[in-house]
């Protein structure tokens, strides 16, 4: 059985067939999904569809694509939100310096705001970084994001930043990416991941694995991501695989 710690359930990608796509989840081995927020529309978009689904999951937050529209009111909805008793993790938040539709200093801001958040709340954080290694990880030691801990989703950096991810207690989740043909460096930055700190995700309907490479992702394909796991760890099946990252997500999520 699978957890899909990362989805975007809500995309209007998903409109015309979403239980559909649950229910190829389901016969794939998914039990359950974590779906999540990029601003408040989508955050409140993943309360309610884990009040729709009983195997769904929410996380609310800001990211960092986002943050320049962050308006009065939005923190006090987000915690309002926070108290629904399927939120299990404050993200996606953090820093994208590839693209910076947000300045660096306002992602920088509200990236703190948002770890002192998530302490208050006592909810684990889900990190996105891009092109902001350092930034990142200064920021949540400076801001003890340890307390609470968290993952370091859709994991595509080098092995300092698995390092220091690691070194702050986080855990790091891999998706399709680790089966795409130029990602030789992450499979092996892969191999290195201790198991209790390994997650799996679709990111989906982003990202799809190979052999689907191209089209709308969706959970089903997350046990391509277990699958291409395995051949790296070359000594675990794909069930052992499910087993440790559905065990890990529900000790991070605090999920039955």
């Amino acid at each position: 059985m699978f957890v899909d710690t990362h989805t975007h359930l809500d995309d209007a990608r998903y409109s015309h067939d979403r239980d559909a796509v649950m229910a190829r989840a389901r016969e794939a081995g998914v039990e359950a999904f974590v779906t999540i927020g990029c601003d408040l529309s989508s955050s409140l978009a993943a309360v309610a569809l884990a009040d729709q689904y009983d195997s769904v999951y929410a996380a609310i937050g800001v990211h960092p694509h986002e943050v320049r529209h962050i308006a009065d009111g939005w923190y006090d909805e987000l915690l309002r939100l926070a108290r629904h008793k399927k939120v299990v993790a404050y993200g996606e938040i953090g820093l994208d310096y590839h693209y910076n539709h947000s300045s660096p200093k306002e992602q920088q801001d509200r990236f703190r705001e948002q770890v002192q958040l998530a302490r208050e709340l006592k909810l684990p954080v889900i990190v996105h970084t891009r092109e902001a290694q350092e930034d990142t990880i200064a920021i949540l030691r400076e801001e003890q994001a340890s307390e609470v801990g968290g993952v370091f989703h859709c994991f595509s950096g080098d092995a300092w930043l698995a390092k220091d991810a690691l070194d702050l207690g986080f855990y790091l989740s891999f998706s399709g990416i680790v089966t795409f043909q130029n990602a030789a460096m992450l499979r092996e930055i892969a191999k290195t991941v201790p198991l209790d700190r390994l997650l799996i995700e679709t990111d989906c309907p982003y990202l799809a694995p190979v052999p689907y490479r191209g089209k709308r992702n969706e959970p089903a394909y997350v046990a391509h991501v277990a699958d291409k796991l395995a051949a790296i760890h070359g000594t675990l099946s794909p069930t052992d695989i499910g087993f440790r990252t559905t065990e890990n997500a529900k000790r991070l999520f605090k999920i039955a």
